[in-house]
């Protein structure tokens, strides 16, 4: 087995305030944890309501019966009602005298893959950690590795639509405006590429966006860059668009005006290494930008941390430990520590160039 230890510190252990079960602390606990387990259980019933499309059918038919739901979706009704009541129960529809609909804000969350604020492919995303329990339990017992191609394949579908809506409200609009001279070098023709591109939702939004630029994804799962090529042939972008299988640390490329890196720096084994050969794929005047998830200034309980901390123990720590390199930041390596990753790799600017609610824009240069 391999197991990575903490060196001990001089710093005195923390005492706790109490040994004995306080009786409110304890029920403030035990409904918390109900709460968890409620929403836990519900999240499956909002794959099953995005998959089969019941939210957007509820959505575009307005208020209606369960059973007309159930024949506008082709599905058994005595399902689509118990469906509709954990809706209901949820706060996810609403419902009076046996009729169901939801409400505006509602159906921008759950039905409308348009729409800015589309979450429901985070509960098919997030559902794929129950998937693989067991393959996570093994790696806890050996040396904690899982490649990023071993999980479920929802992950990668999930993931990408998740996603996408938060590329599509900022990309363009925030992200690269805030780096410093590359919207010019991209309308008058920039050479981009796009470091773990998935399956190239981020890189095709910017090739549409900029038509005289050309663009190159690199992966190393081969399955995202056979889906980011199907994407970029559907979205008519293949001429100034290609995606090729290679890992960060090995892609090709020279003279770059600019490389993007979405959300995927700290699931990588040797960053500092990886950072390394961006630098030297950039021009003189090249711009490194890479998006990160954001922390909070201290270790506290919060809906961010959590969503981060329980997605990273799953997949993005041990995709790094399955790398060469030894390192594994983590979703929640925080600014400073990826400043370090930075100055390391040889970069002399660096910088927060903005921010959305969850993620910073980081912009380094050599």
């Amino acid at each position: 087995m391999t197991a990575t230890t903490t060196a001990t510190t001089s710093r005195p252990r923390p005492v706790p305030d109490r040994t004995a079960v306080d009786p409110d602390a304890l029920a403030e606990f035990t409904g918390r944890w109900a709460a968890d387990q409620a929403a836990t259980a519900h999240a499956a019933t909002v794959v099953v309501g995005d998959r089969l499309g019941l939210y957007r059918a509820l959505a575009d038919g307005g208020v209606q019966t369960a059973d007309e739901l159930a024949a506008a979706t082709d599905c058994h009704p005595r399902l689509v009602r118990e469906w509709l009541h954990a809706q209901v129960a949820s706060a996810y529809c609403h419902h009076a005298d046996g009729y169901y609909w939801l409400d505006p804000e509602q159906a921008a969350c759950l039905a409308d893959p348009n729409s800015l604020t589309f979450m429901a492919p985070g509960a098919l995303a997030t559902s794929t950690n129950h998937k693989d329990t067991e393959r996570v339990c093994a790696a806890f017992r050996s040396n904690g590795a899982i490649e990023w191609g071993e999980h479920h394949h929802d992950l990668f579908d999930g993931t990408q639509r998740f996603f996408e809506p938060v590329y599509r409200a900022n990309l363009v609009s925030t992200w690269i405006p805030a780096l410093d001279g590359v919207v010019d070098k991209l309308t008058h023709g920039a050479r981009v590429a796009d470091i773990g591109c998935g399956q190239g939702v981020a890189l095709i939004l910017l090739a549409e966006a900029f038509p005289a630029s050309t663009f190159a994804g690199f992966d190393y799962h081969d399955g995202s860059i056979d889906a980011a090529r199907r994407n970029a042939a559907a979205a008519g972008v293949s001429d100034r668009v290609t995606f090729e299988v290679a890992g960060a640390d090995t892609f090709g490329g020279h003279d770059l005006d600019l490389v993007c890196v979405f959300n995927a720096l700290h699931e990588w084994g040797d960053p500092v290494r990886s950072a390394e050969h961006i630098r030297r794929s950039l021009a003189p005047d090249g711009t490194w930008m890479f998006t990160e998830p954001c922390t909070d200034p201290e270790l506290v309980p919060s809906v961010r941390a959590r969503t981060f901390y329980s997605a990273s123990t799953f997949v993005c720590t041990p995709s790094a430990l399955s790398q060469p390199g030894g390192e594994a930041l983590g979703a929640q390596a925080g600014e400073a520590e990826l400043r370090r990753v930075v100055e390391a790799a040889g970069f002399t600017r660096f910088r927060r160039a903005t921010e959305s609610p969850n993620f910073m824009v980081l912009e380094a240069r050599p």
